[in-house]
């Protein structure tokens, strides 16, 4: 069955994403468990159930990047598959999920599932790799079915 594939993103998205991601649950996680923390995680899970259940181009981050930071860069020299970025958006929700029920009945897994989701997104930010892609990847590769390279073409 052939399909064709989601339109390429601009990589840099994710990445700036990861970036408004790491100070949202470095806040949420220096508050600790309490109402201001519920607050932040709750906008963040929002955030990611946006880019996960919806699309990236939903993303709240993604729309910020779009509108204000691409247009004062040039374009990509590269593009990527949306899906692994999608993907990632998904493990992040579940951490995010995670974390909230820790608010609720065990602060340890609130601070167990946002430090991971906060070390995931900054693996991202600061160093350009994406956790979530990579397992998204690896488990494609592992079903014989990678994911075609997109190139600078598109």
């Amino acid at each position: 069955m052939s399909s064709v594939p989601p339109t390429p993103i601009d990589p840099r998205g994710p990445r700036f994403g990861a970036a408004i991601t790491s100070v949202v649950l470095a806040i949420t996680l220096i508050l600790g468990p309490g109402a201001p923390a519920l607050v932040l995680l709750i906008l963040q899970t929002a955030a990611f159930a946006l880019g996960s259940l919806v699309g990236l181009s939903v993303q709240p981050y993604g729309i910020l990047y779009r509108s204000l930071v691409r247009p004062r860069l040039s374009s990509p020299t590269e593009w990527e598959d949306p899906r692994p970025p999608r993907f990632a958006q998904t493990v992040g929700l579940i951490f995010a999920l995670a974390g909230l029920a820790g608010l609720v009945w065990a602060p340890v897994l609130f601070y167990v599932a946002v430090g991971v989701a906060l070390i995931a997104a900054l693996l991202n930010a600061v160093f350009d790799f994406c956790l979530g892609c990579e397992v998204y990847l690896l488990g494609r590769r592992l079903a014989g079915r990678p994911l075609a390279s997109l190139g600078s073409e598109a």
